[in-house]
């Protein structure tokens, strides 16, 4: 059924539509639905406040420069603005298949790992592509991360004996952002991952996307990856470094760690107490995963 919401009348593209389904799932402002056409084609519909216009339009081109890398992704169809110019949305193709964070517990140790060779082949291709002139602004990562830091040093939600933890960031700050800034996909893990009906890795929910160190992608293994499959994680790994890991690739992973495990507790208090503890959670994981940052090389590898 058509899904009943007058604006996606101000949709172009609107008449062309024989099915419209909302779609509850992940984290993104925008309202997005699975929209299937007259002719057959599934497509997803990502409608966006009018504000956020030029942050689409970039996010937009980027999917068309990621497109041409050649691996299974959403493809990028239309951007416009609505025909009272409400709001503004694009139109992607649809991955069809099964979540990968759905899938991967279904599948053998080896199939798993060999998921995660395809993904971090694939992470790999977004970091080689060249980031176009003037194509967004290059932020101070470390910057970013401290002010972030400091964020929920002053928050309610203060973990106990977290001190060692800050420390260890403070001390180490300097691991971070070494790298030359490339394309991030910004949220790469298995459930932005899907697996098609071809057995091929797919890549969707690009709206994260950045230019940044291309290590700072590898957090979303502490957060989500290596508790869903950690075959699948360390392929990842593997991969992308040709199974030839640096040292300074996990020195630098382990501060991304130590601050996704105490700044996701501050960024999730605007979604209320459940995401507070979840995180919380996440961080007593992250730190058994690093001996409480004794370590560099977190033991799931």
């Amino acid at each position: 059924m058509i899904e009943r919401d007058d604006r996606l009348r101000q949709v172009h593209e609107y008449e062309e539509f024989e099915t419209i389904d909302i779609i509850h799932l992940g984290w993104s402002s925008d309202i997005k639905y699975d929209v299937r056409t007259k002719s057959g084609e599934r497509c997803v519909l990502r409608i966006s406040d009018m504000s956020y216009f030029e942050t689409k339009k970039k996010e937009f081109e980027t999917i068309q420069l990621f497109n041409a890398l050649g691996f299974e992704m959403s493809k990028a169809i239309c951007f416009r603005k609505a025909k009272d110019e409400s709001f503004c949305y694009m139109l992607l193709s649809y991955i069809e298949g099964e979540s990968l964070e759905e899938a991967l517990p279904k599948l053998d140790v080896e199939r798993q790992y060999q998921l995660g060779i395809e993904a971090g082949l694939i992470l790999r291709q977004i970091h080689e592509l060249k980031v176009p002139t003037g194509f967004k602004k290059i932020i101070d990562i470390r910057e970013k991360k401290l002010k972030q830091l400091q964020a929920y040093e002053s928050s309610l939600h203060r973990m106990p004996d977290d001190q060692t933890v800050i420390d260890y960031i403070k001390s180490n700050i300097h691991y971070i952002g070494n790298q030359e800034p490339t394309f991030q996909h910004g949220d790469f893990h298995p459930g932005n991952l899907i697996l098609t009906k071809e057995g091929k890795v797919g890549v969707i929910d690009f709206n994260r996307w950045d230019i940044a160190d291309p290590y700072e992608e590898f957090y979303k293994l502490e957060c989500f990856s290596s508790a869903i499959s950690v075959p699948f994680s360390k392929g990842q790994i593997d991969a992308y470094f040709n199974h030839k890991v640096p040292n300074d690739f996990w020195r630098t992973l382990a501060v991304y760690a130590a601050h996704v495990a105490v700044y996701s507790i501050h960024w999730a208090e605007k979604f209320g107490d459940e995401d507070i503890q979840n995180m919380k959670k996440m961080y007593e994981m992250i730190l058994n995963h690093y001996d409480y940052f004794k370590k560099i090389i977190p033991c799931w590898y």
